[in-house]
């Protein structure tokens, strides 16, 4: 199914329909950042972002709330 097929069958749906669909389509996004969150921790990829930020907290730079 293209873009053009889901858009022209989304065109067709009841505002309930509509309504249900917007929900579980933010919640699937959701989910999906998560995963690609989770994948980049495993990766490494804020490894040098968490060091920075841990010295800074142990530098007593880091503002409590």
């Amino acid at each position: 199914m293209t873009i053009k097929e889901l858009e022209a069958a989304i065109m067709m749906l009841s505002s309930k329909e509509l309504a249900s669909l917007t929900t579980w389509l933010l919640d699937y996004h959701e989910q999906v950042w998560d995963q690609e969150i989770a994948d980049d921790l495993e990766l490494g990829k804020f490894d040098k972002l968490l060091d920075e930020i841990d010295q800074e907290y142990e530098a007593g730079l880091a503002d409590s709330l």
